[in-house]
């Protein structure tokens, strides 16, 4: 059977054929080009202005402030707080010429002599009666070293010129948690 021009069905004049649609593609690539990157930069800014918030927090203190300072702060004022110590606290102060880190924690006797190890000591150099922080430096944080009624034990470790110099100065009222204060000061 032949068939003719007037069987076949007539195609619009002037359009193209139809080509399916493929809205799944189209959304795919909304989601990729738009909506994520719109969601990181959301996430960035929020995260941005966290960050800022908290280093104000930390430049504007007056006093001690009861957090672990940074790892690199640690590092650099040489106050290696062992892990596991408890009610940890800091203040950084810096100057041209001069900066200070002031830190206080609680720790067990055997986290006392892992803490001296590390800056180089051991506790038999803590000279008892001895307190190695500067009462200016005491009063820069509020601690109190004139209370008859507590027992301190101190030590002074500085390496060499380039390093800090630490002053440790430790409660040892309570033998099973001693209290330790440090001052670390570097000059440029």
């Amino acid at each position: 059977m032949a068939t003719t021009t007037a069987d076949a069905p007539a195609a619009a004049p002037g359009r193209p054929p139809r080509r399916p649609r493929h809205r799944w593609l189209t959304a795919l690539f909304v989601v990729l080009l738009i909506a994520l990157p719109a969601g990181y930069l959301a996430l960035s800014a929020y995260q941005s202005r966290d960050s800022g918030e908290g280093k104000e927090r930390i430049a504007s203190a007056r006093g001690l402030i009861y957090e672990w300072p940074s790892k690199v702060q640690r590092r650099i004022y040489d106050v290696p707080i062992p892990s596991g110590a408890a009610y940890v606290g800091y203040y950084e102060e810096n100057s041209w010429d001069r900066s200070t880190m002031y830190v206080e924690f609680r720790c067990s006797p055997r986290q006392l002599s892992r803490f001296l190890e590390d800056l180089g000591t051991e506790p038999s150099a803590l000279e008892e009666g001895e307190v190695t922080v500067g009462r200016a430096d005491a009063n820069t944080v509020g601690w109190d070293f004139e209370d008859p009624g507590r027992t301190f034990a101190g030590l002074v470790v500085h390496k060499s010129q380039a390093e800090p110099e630490v002053a440790v100065t430790v409660d040892v009222t309570s033998e099973e948690r001693p209290r330790v204060y440090v001052v670390s000061t570097s000059e440029q």
